[in-house]
């Protein structure tokens, strides 16, 4: 089993594309490790909500719909340094039981300001059987042709 793993400094409303796509579409990735920190810790109030997606998306914003089946993971981080003592939170979603074969794509929001913030992601890289392979494309050929759909 081999692990990739990726980490950046995003900015507010912003999105990262980790290319993973090959010509043939027959390795796989599983997220198994998603992490979180803001880039100054403990220095002042910071809430951020980090997302992954297996389709590009036209905007980022704070709102975690778990019923969207392009998302991959969604993580909350938390964190003030008013009063007597400075508190944190974290909150990180990975659903693991997904392969996908494509590129995916990091959004980061920050509710509280323009802060930003690191992510780190492990990625367990798996063979996929024709089968696998099959499915796992038409599957994001079906969230790229929904993705794209606009409601009026």
């Amino acid at each position: 089993m081999t692990t990739k793993s990726f980490k950046a400094l995003m900015k507010h409303d912003t999105e990262d594309t980790i290319v993973l796509h090959t010509n043939t579409g027959s390795t796989g990735y599983r997220i198994k490790k998603f992490e979180v920190i803001p880039e100054k810790p403990g220095v002042d109030h910071q809430e951020g909500v980090f997302k992954i997606f297996s389709v590009p998306q036209t905007s980022s914003n704070g709102t975690i719909d778990f019923s969207d089946n392009t998302l991959l993971a969604a993580a909350y981080m938390g964190h003030n340094n008013g009063g007597s003592a400075a508190n944190s939170e974290q909150i990180i979603i990975t659903f693991d039981n997904m392969t996908f074969n494509q590129d995916i794509c990091i959004t980061y929001f920050e509710d509280a300001g323009n802060k930003s913030a690191n992510y780190y992601i492990e990625l367990e890289q798996v063979k996929l059987g024709l089968d696998e392979n099959t499915v796992a494309t038409l599957k994001d050929i079906k969230n790229i042709e929904v993705s794209n759909l606009t409601f009026e």
